[in-house]
């Protein structure tokens, strides 16, 4: 039974990370595609915290100036660059090497990470690392917990690196630019997946294009929108 309860808290809390990935970092913060409300930002921005470390500013950092310079040189994690597996091996690494550049951090974010939660809280990755493991390890036994902690992190970054790496060297394309569509990744990762689509459409709160795809975050957007707790600002028009 500790086996299933360490599967399935897994498999939530990763869910938890891609949604609040996508929907905070990504629409909302990057590309202000959609305007979230104050309290449920501040709830995700504790998720991630808590089951990644990942301090906003950075993120949003590293990703803008992926945007700026993709798949040529500049781009912190480009498979066209550095080659396939390496992203899919190493972007770990090469999202905390960007991450710590100072330069990138004032030029692509001067906008985030400013406020006191941020500054005083938010700013101490492994603090927030170091509490979620005690919350999983208070969830499920300390051997259990100390597992499932280390597989959604896995997890988490394993995710993050196929969108980096494989929606970058395979998968359909909608639109001319050097990103691919990949629908299963799409729903594995909050529609992340979606990454053609993306590229040529950066501040839309939606990510799917066309009707056979499928963007996991974008019917959540709509019911936080329902509940006055969202508001895309910005939405692509459908192809077809």
């Amino acid at each position: 039974m500790h086996f299933l309860y360490a599967v399935l808290v897994v498999v939530v809390t990763v869910q938890l990370s891609s949604f609040a990935t996508s929907i905070y970092l990504h629409r909302s913060l990057a590309h202000r595609g959609v305007k979230l409300n104050s309290g449920l930002a501040l709830l995700m921005r504790a998720e991630l915290w808590l089951a990644t470390g990942i301090k906003p500013k950075e993120w949003v950092a590293v990703h803008r100036k992926h945007h700026r310079h993709t798949d040529v040189l500049g781009d912190p994690h480009s498979p066209v660059i550095e080659g396939l597996w390496r992203i899919l091996l190493g972007n770990a690494y090469y999202y905390a090497r960007e991450a710590r550049n100072p330069e990138t951090l004032s030029r692509f974010a001067p906008d985030v990470g400013n406020d006191w939660v941020d500054r005083y809280v938010f700013r101490f990755g492994m603090l927030g690392i170091a509490i979620g493991v005690g919350i999983f390890m208070w969830l499920l036994g300390p051997i259990w917990g100390g597992v499932a902690f280390i597989a959604q992190a896995a997890m988490y970054i394993f995710f993050n690196a196929v969108v980096n790496g494989a929606n970058h060297a395979v998968g359909y394309q909608n639109f001319n630019n050097t990103a691919t569509n990949l629908r299963l990744v799409a729903m594995l990762t909050a529609g992340e997946g979606l990454h053609n689509n993306h590229h040529a459409f950066p501040t839309s709160a939606r990510f799917s294009i066309r009707k056979n795809e499928f963007d996991p975050s974008w019917p959540v957007v709509r019911v936080l929108a329902w509940m006055h707790l969202a508001e895309p600002l910005r939405v692509a028009p459908q192809i077809d």
